[in-house]
């Protein structure tokens, strides 16, 4: 019955608003028993369906199969399956490979593409990628070297290929890419070498470049409209992202675009955000250095932007602003609202409408987090929606060659893009967290196309007069803005969540263990440790009738970068190998896909 309804409702979606939406994704989405993009759905929801594994028997968890990558280093993201196939990536040199279900994994084809491995000297904080998509009989796969590629999905064949940045100067790719429509969206990492944030559409039928918009620079270059884009209720105006640096600072000024995206197919909207600006040393460009930083909401067709909310201007703590954007419709003050929820790194919860960039809830996620005191809610006020900054955590206010000490949360955020999951029955999110501050010193530097331009010495560690550990796992209620229940982790909980209908959570852990809790009391139900630290997103499938829990484990990431690397020197990878030392005690490298099951 639950197929029959899902069936229905497709049915329905494609012939209504959603038309604008790529109907290959909507329909394999749709099917509960694969897991078709990588957050799950458009939403970003990642929830399932799904629920043979309940409470009551998850317990009895066993693992059922497994499959070695043959690379090492940080393995993020997670395997597609379509139909009776697993798509199964790597870090790079960004190895695909096909997996038959029906044949114990048999490996059906694999793309291994020849990449130079100087563009490992212009990554940062590891090799990591999160993982390739699928629409249109084509997987489609965006490499280190920013190389996007799309394959036949059932044999592998290159069907067309474009190069979308340059990594002399700094362009990578870390991130998934989002098909929409008739096209795919495709981000740029290298905000730390002065790499100018853009997406791009690219043509899903050939690769053609169909539309560009930047994060920072002139009103056309970044697809926006002076009059009908909005910011917090209010047009953007003339030139406003040029009014908000100095000089030309804007052409190096970061605001790249590695995260998440998500789409709304009613609103034919897609929303991602932005990163830090460059660089580090905020001394170095005044202003509100717009739109790092920032939420976007784009038509995705044209790529017109509609509305922004750039949630830390002028960024004194490298708080990027790229996490995942999880759309959700909840009732507020007694009215339906199609909303946003969004995990910043700097330390707060968003809470906005989806479709007006009205801003509901902005409430810290971690009760450590110090750098501001709150953000300003009253629209009538000068800073409406701005952070309450704290003056003894402003790097900015202590100056350069100053060490600004005890800031929560560190760089590296409340939470980076290990993305949350959501569960329509229990109404909450699920959020992996890290609970790490830090010492940060800021310098003068010069810009040197491919070159680190970073301009900031970081050292980072656990969240002082708190539970000992470097992390937590929460439930959050959006609506209230609070913390529901919260589960201490030693280290960073780098793993992304999957919440399912069997009432379970799931979640992997930097020492490698795959966790399962209760979804409403937050109870653990099972762990099982797995060959090597888990940063990877967990999913879930069911094949032949029968559900299956997947993560890929390989330790690294920003933090496990002195695993994964090989660095000593404790402010190495941006401050976190000294804050990370311990972790080396309980895992190693290493790159497995471990499946599990329920016994028979």
């Amino acid at each position: 019955m639950k197929h029959l309804l899902n069936s229905a409702a497709v049915a329905l979606i494609l012939t209504g608003a959603s038309a604008y939406a790529n109907e290959s994704v909507l329909t394999e989405t749709a099917k509960p028993e694969q897991w078709a993009i990588q957050t799950g759905d458009y939403a970003n929801q990642r929830y399932s369906e799904l629920d043979q594994i309940t409470r009551e028997n998850v317990g009895d968890l066993r693992v059922a199969w497994t499959f070695s990558t043959g690379v090492l280093r940080g393995h993020e993201g997670g395997p597609l399956v379509i139909g009776d196939i697993m798509y199964v990536h790597t870090p790079f040199p960004n190895n695909i490979f096909a997996l038959d279900l029906s044949d114990n994994g048999r490996i059906l084809w694999r793309h291994t593409p020849q990449q130079d491995p100087e563009v490992i000297a212009v990554m940062c904080c590891d090799t990591v990628y999160r993982g390739v998509a699928y629409a249109d009989g084509l997987i489609i796969s965006h490499q280190a070297d920013t190389t996007l590629v799309a394959l036949d999905a059932m044999t592998g064949e290159v069907k067309w290929s474009v190069q979308t940045g340059d990594p002399a100067i700094g362009e990578t790719n870390t991130a998934t890419v989002m098909p929409v429509g008739d096209k795919v969206l495709v981000g740029v990492s290298g905000g730390e070498y002065g790499v100018r944030g853009r997406i791009t559409a690219y043509n899903l039928s050939d690769g053609t470049e169909a539309w560009k918009a930047y994060s920072t620079g002139p009103d056309e270059e970044m697809l926006v409209n002076a009059e009908t884009t909005m910011h917090l209720g209010e047009p953007i105006g003339a030139d406003s992202s040029l009014n908000s640096w100095e000089g030309d600072q804007w052409k190096i000024g970061g605001g790249s675009t590695w995260g998440w995206f998500s789409y709304d197919p009613d609103l034919n909207l897609v929303y991602y955000g932005t990163g830090n600006p460059s660089t580090w040393n905020p001394s170095q460009r005044p202003g509100d250095n717009r739109w790092s930083m920032t939420i976007m909401a784009r038509d995705a067709d044209t790529g017109e932007a509609k509305w922004f909310y750039q949630k830390t201007p002028h960024d004194e703590w490298d708080y990027d602003g790229v996490n995942e954007n999880i759309l959700v419709d909840k009732e507020i003050d007694g009215e339906m609202r199609k909303l946003l929820v969004n995990f910043d790194r700097n330390g707060f919860a968003y809470t906005m409408d989806r479709e007006s960039g009205e801003l509901l809830v902005a409430e810290k996620f971690d009760p450590a987090v110090n750098w501001a005191t709150e953000v300003d809610m009253d629209p009538e006020s000068e800073t409406y929606g701005r952070p309450m900054v704290v003056s003894e955590y402003s790097t900015a206010q202590n100056g350069e060659d100053t060490n600004t000490t005890g800031v929560c949360p560190a760089a590296l955020g409340t939470k980076d893009q290990q993305p949350a999951s959501y569960s329509p029955k229990t109404g909450l999110f699920y959020v992996p967290t890290n609970h790490v501050c830090m010492d940060y010193e800021p310098f003068r530097v010069a810009y040197t196309a491919g070159q680190p331009y970073v301009g900031a010495t970081l050292s980072m560690y656990p969240a002082p007069d708190s539970h000992g550990g470097m992390g937590n796992f929460i439930a959050w209620d959006a609506v209230a803005g609070e913390i529901k229940w919260s589960l201490p982790e030693q280290f960073s909980v780098w793993s992304g969540a999957l919440a399912t209908a069997g009432d379970v959570v799931f979640y992997g852990t930097l020492e490698g263990f795959l966790k399962a809790v209760d979804a409403e009391t937050g109870e653990e139900l099972y762990s099982f440790k797995t060959p090597s630290g888990i940063i990877g997103n967990t999913m879930t499938y069911e094949h032949d009738g029968k559900q299956y829990i997947a993560v890929l484990s390989g330790v690294g990431g920003w933090a496990g970068i002195g695993l994964a690397a090989g660095l000593t020197n404790p402010n190495d990878g941006l401050g976190a190998v000294g804050g990370y030392a311990a972790l080396s005690d309980y895992t190693e490298l290493g790159g497995q896909l471990t499946v599990f099951e329920l016994p028979d």
